[in-house]
């Protein structure tokens, strides 16, 4: 539960009518308002549709504020982006409401260390030494190795692994037997990482795997030993990555992407669903997208795929 002059203080917006003493409790669709809930609009329809509801906070965009709707209503803060606000806002309100603790049914290890703040499902194993920093979330069922380091407000889905061993074999030249190459490495979460349900991270090989500041990652996602994935990083459902490949800051991987070994994906670049990315390769270019299989720039793949469907035209 927060007041109006307290949520704008959380997103750095000044109310109209500073004796507004409505208190909000959740967030909601405009359908569903009621006097306690915040909505958004980000077009002048649903700033409409929001000033007629009962919602008690309406998080509007600048742009909107010339317009005659909501220019003098007591429930209005104008933001840059309303989306955003409501998401933050969303976020804050959850926080003040969520548990903090151990499930009786939680498994913990000697030596780990779990922050203040911090809930452990039910079901969840921590092993020996793990570290879990402050207000963080351990869903059910999920497992923590040894070796792992988890920052500050980190959420950590349903039944994801974090911390097993890297899939790394030394091969017999004469026989052509696998034997399992050392995974004794480490595995670092920095803050505010999210990593969404039966997502596996392996550790480091000899060093460590890591994961930047703010990074997003999807359920059903594999990232293998040695990665360094870069801060405010967002990984969709599916994707895979294979061992020692860098993602940097910034980048926006979509379901199904895969990326081959001691692979690089620059700063900023975004790979469309699906895309592959050879063993090896370096791709380039803040802003940039790329598709297909092997990925290559937008423009390319369209280029190839309307090749593709003039040649078949013809035969």
């Amino acid at each position: 539960m927060a007041k109006l002059r307290e949520i704008g203080a959380w997103i750095g917006a000044t109310l109209q009518n500073a004796e507004v003493s409505v208190e909000i409790v959740r967030v909601s669709s405009i359908e569903a308002a009621t006097a306690d809930s915040a909505v958004f609009a980000t077009d002048s329809a649903t700033l409409q549709a929001a000033l007629a509801s009962e919602a008690g906070l309406v998080l509007a965009g600048n742009k909107l504020q010339s317009s005659a709707s909501g220019a003098y209503d007591p429930r209005v803060l104008w933001v840059p982006d309303a989306r955003y606000a409501f998401a933050l806002v969303a976020q804050r309100l959850a926080g003040r409401l969520s548990i903090s603790g151990i499930h009786p049914t939680a498994v913990i290890g000697e030596d780990a260390h779990i922050g203040p703040g911090s809930w452990v499902g039910p079901g969840a194993v921590i092993e020996n030494g793990v570290e879990i920093g402050m207000d963080c979330r351990i869903e059910a069922r999920v497992t923590i190795y040894s070796g792992v380091t988890l920052g500050n407000e980190v959420v950590v889905q349903a039944g994801a692994v974090l911390g097993s061993a890297g899939f790394g074999y030394a091969s017999n030249a004469e026989t052509g037997e696998y034997v399992l190459f050392p995974q004794q490495g480490r595995l670092v979460i920095e803050d505010r990482v999210e990593i969404g349900a039966n997502t596996t991270i392996d550790r480091g090989a000899l060093g460590e795997t890591r994961i930047g500041r703010g990074t997003k990652i999807d359920n059903l996602v594999h990232i293998g030993h040695n990665c360094v994935i870069g801060k405010n990083v967002v990984i969709a459902a599916q994707t895979g990555i294979s061992g020692s490949s860098i993602v940097q800051d910034g980048a926006i991987l979509g379901g199904q992407v895969g990326i081959g070994e001691h692979a690089i994906v620059g700063e900023g670049v975004i790979l469309g669903g699906g895309a592959g990315v050879l063993s090896g390769k370096k791709m380039h270019g803040k802003g940039q997208v790329f598709w297909g299989r092997p990925a290559r720039p937008l423009k390319e793949y369209l280029r190839d795929l309307a090749r593709l469907k003039h040649g078949g035209d013809r035969a």
